[in-house]
């Protein structure tokens, strides 16, 4: 099966669209939470986005936008709490991380006569994605975009350290609120493609094969971008062929690409 097929059917075409996207903006949040030492944030509000899809069922609103309420308000009270100082930003991550998904394994237990298959949400699954979900991911992907080619120099002196960001004039506290609304934003859009137990592995996983190569910042950025979107069309091409989880396949070729560039590295720059 080559790329071709995925214009001769459209929900594979809206499947690959909204894995381009995802793609190109998971690594773009991703390399400043690896960096920041923060990057369990995308994996509690990928579970809090698994409540978000309880308490959207339950409620009997559009998946999307409960999702997307949840998560942005769960990224911000989580960035309060860290930037208070109250408690770590370990302790805050793993607060949310496992009461969001006892909580959402307690009322989708809790539901009778459910007719919504839980495991595209959890996993991913490219028939489920469509035009409305394609519509939202664009505008989400176009203001994380915005925002980071706005904010680059503002964001990199704070993923760097806070306290010189601060001096230096950079509202940190706001900075970091939007980060971790937009963050959660791609959370909430990516949720068919990729699934909520899987986006926060896409954030992460193709910065730290880039990191590997042990390059300046922006060509790091540059890689990471690669690994993903490379990651996203192979991972698609093999669900589709192989009737596997879309989101489960994406993450595994980016482990792939991740093992090539640990051994590589060793193997022909250890000197």
């Amino acid at each position: 099966m080559d790329i071709a097929a995925f214009w001769q059917f459209d929900f594979l075409r809206r499947a690959l669209e909204a894995g381009l996207l995802i793609g190109i903006a998971a690594p773009l949040l991703g390399i400043f939470l690896v960096v920041r030492r923060y990057s369990l944030l995308s994996d509690a509000l990928s579970h809090v986005s698994f409540l978000g899809v309880a308490l959207a069922l339950i409620l009997k609103i559009p998946i999307f936008f409960g999702v997307l309420f949840l998560s942005v308000s769960a990224a911000l009270g989580m960035e309060r709490l860290r930037s208070s100082g109250k408690i770590l930003g370990e302790s805050v991550v793993a607060l949310f991380l496992s009461g969001s998904l006892a909580l959402a394994v307690v009322l989708l237990s809790s539901l009778r006569g459910l007719n919504v298959n839980i495991m595209n949400y959890l996993f991913g699954s490219l028939s489920t994605v469509t035009d409305f979900d394609l519509l939202m991911l664009f505008v989400i992907v176009a203001l994380v975009l915005t925002f980071i080619i706005l904010r680059y120099h503002q964001l990199f002196l704070a993923a760097l350290d806070e306290d010189l960001a601060r001096v230096s004039g950079v509202r940190v506290l706001a900075l970091n609120a939007a980060f971790a609304s937009l963050a959660a934003g791609v959370v909430a859009a990516s949720l068919q493609i990729v699934g909520a137990l899987l986006i926060g592995a896409l954030m992460v996983i193709p910065v730290l094969a880039a990191l590997e190569l042990r390059k300046g910042f922006f060509v790091t950025l540059v890689i990471a971008e690669v690994v993903s979107l490379c990651s996203v069309v192979i991972g698609l091409l093999l669900s589709y062929q192989f009737n596997l989880a879309s989101g489960g396949a994406i993450v595994l070729v980016t482990m792939g690409f991740y093992l090539l560039s640990f051994f590589g590295q060793r193997v022909f720059f250890r000197n």
